[in-house]
């Protein structure tokens, strides 16, 4: 819990960081919820609102910064509010790159549109994307109560998402291999599903932030971290040469020729 201060104005300005937070938690929810949704249903009207709503988080995160830093110059804070204050700053930059993460997934519904896959892989995309929209929610949760104690339970979590994206990445590259003509889509839904399983990581950094806020000390750093795609191996056969020359192909183009 924050400490009550004897100037009033000072705990209303540690409560407007509180409050800027939560409101760019729930955008940021929205945004990925919304991205995914524009995904699977061939969408491009939402997805174009999805990507103009980032410029919501990138505002966000320049008034925490910029509240931040005049509270910190006018009373010199130490202790919990310091804490406080560093931690608002560092979770508006991870719930910013959440926004990211869901705008990126946004610029890749056309192309995915253009070349409609089974039904199987966005049921999965959508489990994965409903996984780590739960931890974030969670995570979002125990900001607002402070309840340290749930937090060993959301960073957990985190292993159930790379766990299900790395299955998620042997399917596509399954069908990958079966139809070239599957190449180009599923390379673009392997993007999507890293972005998805990026926002895990995100949701575990705003966990370990908070500990360190009402705690003072950080936490163990002996999670494992990292899916198990380093360890998928490709046949030296001329379909994986495809799969692999394609993926070079799009990584190092933007995928939002389309969407802007």
């Amino acid at each position: 819990m924050q400490s009550v201060h004897i100037v009033s104005a000072y705990d209303e300005e540690l409560k407007y960081l509180s409050k800027r937070i939560a409101a760019m938690g729930g955008h940021a929810e929205r945004m990925v919820e919304q991205a995914v949704a524009a995904l699977v249903n061939a969408d491009p009207g939402l997805a174009q609102k999805v990507i103009r709503d980032d410029l919501v988080l990138d505002e966000g995160q320049r008034e925490i910064d910029d509240k931040a830093i005049i509270i910190i110059a006018k009373r010199q804070p130490m202790a919990t509010d310091l804490r406080e204050i560093v931690g608002a700053i560092r979770i508006s930059a991870d719930l910013e790159r959440v926004g990211d993460l869901g705008k990126n997934v946004a610029k890749r519904v056309v192309a995915v549109a253009d070349g409609r896959q089974p039904n199987s892989l966005f049921r999965g995309l959508e489990a994965l994307a409903n996984l780590a929209l739960t931890q974030l929610k969670e995570v979002l949760d125990v900001y607002a109560s402070r309840s340290v104690e749930k937090i060993g339970f959301v960073r957990d979590r985190d292993d159930q998402i790379d766990a299900m994206y790395t299955s998620l990445f042997r399917e596509l590259l399954t069908y990958m291999m079966e139809d070239p003509r599957n190449i180009t889509p599923c390379t673009h839904l392997l993007f999507c599903a890293k972005n998805i399983e990026r926002i895990g990581d995100h949701a575990t950094n705003i966990a370990e932030t908070i500990y360190y806020i009402v705690t003072g000390d950080q936490m163990p750093a002996d999670r494992p971290k990292g899916d198990k795609t380093d360890k998928i191996i490709l046949p030296a056969t001329q379909p994986a040469k495809s799969v692999l020359s394609e993926l070079m192909r799009i990584s190092d183009s933007p995928p939002d020729r389309k969407l802007r």
